[in-house]
């Protein structure tokens, strides 16, 4: 790299970092931590353990934004110091690059969370899964889909918990529905409420032939206490039946599995990870009330019909994005229209342009 081209570089990295800078009110951020870090302090906090759990999620959603923030800091710091070598002609060009590149990766995530601003984006997430039509096929990439973001919630470090697990009838998965839990889980997540399409050779199709199958991913913010939903018990439908799952000790004996039904709007949630039939009854009824708020949410937005557990709209012509593995290898979103050849990478997990091009585009107002 000549004098030139990293003295360009160091005037485009400053700006990029003054920007970042400018977004956030940093005595505005200090202040509400020591507010949230003096009312854990006080007597009585724990009284309501419901209450205090949400403070005690806020504070430490705002520290590890202060935490991002002063990361950044250290990186541009360590930046100018190997500005300053470089400008003295020191052999520093390896470093430089190094800490530019982490520099711009931070950056970008950080101005990404600085876009989250809505009421529900700090919320976790709770994503279902639904093959479309099309059988064993659909529903192997349904699987896949489930892994994909498995995967995703491990390399960013958010909780999983697997809430229903439906087997399919040869291969794959009928249904899932799992809790990821993070920082902005829904904020980021919500990015991928749609339907995927892949295309591959299919390895259940003896001819070798090339399928096309869809699957639909359904995000849904899991609400806490602060927000309450009335639901009449006579609107409800209520069965218990034998948890099925992927196999193992985990799956439940008895008939502890439930299945709530919303009679008005034909929600339905199924919920088998715990032995406990009121467990999993409790948590069905947390989720039912996630779905009906979000669908009241939705309403407002006439956009009902992208929550709703609808096969018939799982197919060619409402993907938001496709895979694709024959005759080429690429994923690209058909929104942002951003695309890589990397797809195993990104069935690996590795989803975060994605989110980020996507959410950079509403805020656009795109």
């Amino acid at each position: 790299m000549k004098n030139t081209e990293f003295k360009m570089e160091f005037k485009e990295l400053t700006k990029l970092y003054e920007e970042i800078l400018s977004m956030i009110d940093l005595e505005s951020l200090d202040n509400e931590i020591k507010k949230l870090d003096q009312l854990t302090c006080d007597q009585g906090f724990w009284n309501d353990s419901e209450k205090a759990q949400v403070v005690v999620k806020e504070q430490k959603t705002l520290k590890n934004k202060q935490d991002a923030i002063n990361s950044l800091g250290d990186i541009y710091e360590e930046l100018q110091i190997v500005y300053e070598f470089l400008t003295l002609e020191e052999d520093m060009i390896d470093e430089f690059n190094s800490l530019a590149k982490q520099l711009r990766k931070k950056s970008e995530k950080l101005s990404v969370e600085l876009l989250l601003v809505e009421e529900n984006d700090k919320l976790n997430a709770i994503i279902e899964i639904h093959p479309g039509a099309g059988g064993t096929e659909s529903q192997d990439w349904a699987e896949m889909l489930f892994r994909m973001y498995k995967r995703y919630g491990e390399i960013v470090g958010y909780e999983f918990e697997l809430l229903d697990y439906q087997n399919g009838d040869e291969a794959g998965i009928k249904s899932v529905t799992f809790t990821l839990r993070g920082d902005h889980a829904y904020g980021y997540l919500k990015a991928e409420n749609g339907v995927h399409r892949l295309v591959r050779i299919s390895p259940f199709d003896s001819g070798g032939r090339r399928h096309t199958s869809f699957a639909g991913v359904i995000i849904i913010p899991e609400i806490d206490s602060s927000i309450e939903i009335d639901i009449n018990e006579k609107d409800l439908k209520i069965d218990t039946f034998r948890s099925s799952g992927a196999g193992g000790q985990s799956v439940n004996t008895t008939d502890s599995a439930v299945r709530i039904t919303h009679l008005p709007t034909k929600l339905v949630v199924n919920v088998q990870n715990e032995r406990s039939q009121f467990k999993n009854r409790d948590k069905a009824m947390q989720i039912l009330k996630a779905k009906l708020y979000q669908l009241e949410l939705e309403k407002k937005k006439e956009e009902i019909s992208s929550y709703r557990s609808n096969s018939s709209l799982i197919s060619f012509g409402s993907q938001i994005r496709s895979y694709v593995m024959h005759p080429y290898m690429m994923v690209k979103d058909h929104r942002t229209n951003i695309e890589t050849g990397r797809v195993n990478k990104v069935l690996d997990g590795d989803i975060s342009d994605f989110i980020y091009g996507y959410l950079k585009m509403l805020a656009r107002g795109e």
